[in-house]
C-alpha cells in the first residue's frame, strides 16, 4: 500500500523512523523531500528559519500544502504521526488536520498511529474522518 505519512515537522526524526518500519513492512511510504533533511538538521528550510523567515514564507516558498496534497491524492492512505506537542497528548496540528480533511475527501484509507487527542477543539472531525487508529501499533496497518 502506498501511504502518505504525516505530521508536524517538528517531529522529522520520528516520522523517518516511521518511514522505515512502515518500508520495512512491505508498503511504500511517502513523505517530501525534504522530511529527512530536516530529521538530520541539513534541510535548506532549518537556514531559512534561522535567517528568520516566518512559517507561513516558509510552507509557500517550499509549496508543502499543496506538496502533501497531491501526495495523498497519489497515495492509497495517509498516517498522521500525532506526537505529544503544546501540552497535548497525541496533539493533531492544523496541517495535519487539513491531510486528514484532503484524504477523507479523496477517499483515501486514514490511519492514526496514536489515539485521538482530547485537547483539541476540533476531536468530532479527527473521530468523523479517521479510520483506524493504530494505537501505535504499525502492523495494525491493512
Amino acid at each position: 500500500m502506498k501511504i502518505t505519512i504525516c505530521g508536524s515537522i517538528k517531529f522529522a526524526k520520528e516520522i523517518i523512523d516511521v518511514y522505515d518500519k512502515v518500508k520495512s513492512l512491505g508498503h511504500e511510504p511517502v513523505v517530501h523531500e525534504q522530511m529527512k533533511g530536516l530529521a538530520e538538521g541539513t534541510a535548506s528550510q532549518l537556514v531559512d528559519k534561522a535567517n528568520g523567515m516566518e512559517s507561513s514564507e516558509i510552507k509557500k516558498k517550499y509549496n508543502y500544502i499543496k506538496w502533501w496534497y497531491g501526495a495523498i491524492v497519489n497515495s492509497d492512505a495517509i498516517l498522521i504521526c500525532n506526537f505529544d506537542k503544546n501540552g497535548i497528548k497525541n496533539y493533531v496540528g492544523g496541517n495535519s488536520l487539513m491531510e486528514i480533511g484532503f484524504a477523507h475527501v479523496n477517499d483515501k484509507k486514514i490511519f492514526l498511529l496514536n489515539p485521538v487527542p482530547d485537547g483539541v477543539p476540533y476531536v468530532d472531525e479527527i473521530k468523523a474522518m479517521v479510520d483506524v487508529v493504530l494505537e501505535g501499533d504499525l502492523t495494525k496497518i491493512k
